[in-house]
């Protein structure tokens, strides 16, 4: 914007989005000199936005803290960007945590948009299809998402109530240091103190989440927070415990057991023996160990013929009769028969 007020607006919009702005940098953004920021400062004061002056080094300006924004300047491109975030959160249960703010905030930049932006965002509206309604159970509570993510940042030990699989609800203190979404669930990675241990804790089934005095410190992670969840799943304690050898390389095998669901372990050999680093002729007998944990079996045959790679499987013995029956189930249905 060339016009004296239009610059002092696009002042404002570089100092609401955070931190500490050089005169240098918001001189070259305006393309005015020193002076005539300052003057665009005392404009600012003059309208009672409390525009503070950082000395040092890297000085500058910034708004002062707890300062309630006056409404929003938005591009055509960013309330839009907004709109669809907005719609994303509801797949994610996000928009749910925020509960009516998310509608009410959604509905006030719609009624703002010009008409031309209106359509195209119905034209997004009509044109979006999802593959299934969300999952309500996964709503979360906005309270619970705050405490846990300050106490994340700072490291603060936390108090929760919370609810098992099993239904089962207690009282638990928690050390989190990560917070990952995966579908439309969200989970905290923390230390229980109290077992000494690093668990997942659905965020949807915690409530009365409260800040402990004191502070923690935070694991060195070696792995980025979300893999270790999906790590984290395959090892989960489910009623069996699935061992199969298949040759077929690292790639071939995720393709239909991803990281949820299995850890593999590379086998040397085409039997299957050897160390377990990867030794040997890997290359010509790629062979590895699938580790499985799961509550029912009757998915994994399909699974394993969908993979199409040879296997054999060591536990348990009930997998292996389910894995006959459902062969002989497809091998009746492809000569035409019925069962």
């Amino acid at each position: 914007m060339n016009h004296p007020a239009g610059r002092v607006l696009t002042l404002l919009e570089l100092l609401q989005s955070g931190g500490v702005r050089t005169a240098a940098e918001i001189a070259e953004r305006l393309g005015v000199d020193a002076r005539t920021v300052r003057r665009y400062v005392e404009q600012l004061l003059e309208l009672e936005i409390p525009v503070e002056s950082v000395r040092g080094r890297y000085g500058g300006y910034r708004l002062a803290r707890g300062f309630r924004l006056p409404p929003l300047m938005l591009g055509d491109d960013e309330a839009l960007a907004v709109l669809l975030g907005l719609l994303a959160g509801r797949r994610s249960g996000l928009t749910a945590a925020l509960g009516a703010a998310g509608e009410t905030a959604g509905a006030k930049i719609r009624r703002v948009l010009p008409a031309r932006l209106s359509e195209r965002l119905r034209s997004v509206l009509d044109s979006v299809a999802f593959t299934g309604a969300p999952d309500q159970s996964a709503a979360l509570d906005a309270t619970v998402l705050l405490t846990v993510a300050d106490a994340v940042a700072n490291q603060r030990p936390i108090a929760v109530r919370y609810t098992g699989r099993d239904g089962v609800r207690g009282d638990r203190t928690l050390h989190p240091y990560a917070i990952v979404s995966h579908g439309e669930r969200w989970y905290v990675r923390a230390l229980d103190p109290a077992i000494g241990e690093e668990r997942t804790f659905r965020l949807d089934r915690i409530d009365g989440a409260r800040a402990l005095p004191g502070s923690f410190e935070a694991p060195t992670m070696d792995d980025d927070p979300g893999q270790s969840l999906l790590a984290g799943f395959a090892a989960a304690d489910y009623r069996y415990e699935v061992a199969i050898r298949v040759h077929g390389t690292v790639e071939q095998i995720r393709a239909r057991f991803p990281v949820s669901v299995a850890t593999i372990q590379p086998l040397s050999d085409a039997n299957g023996n050897g160390d377990g680093n990867g030794n040997g002729n890997e290359a010509q007998t790629p062979w590895h160990r699938l580790a499985i944990r799961a509550e029912h079996l009757d998915w994994i045959p399909p699974t394993l013929a969908a993979l199409d790679l040879p296997f054999e499987i060591e536990d348990p013995d009930e997998l292996r009769d389910l894995v006959i029956a459902f062969a002989d189930r497809l091998a009746t249905r492809a000569r035409g028969g019925l069962e």
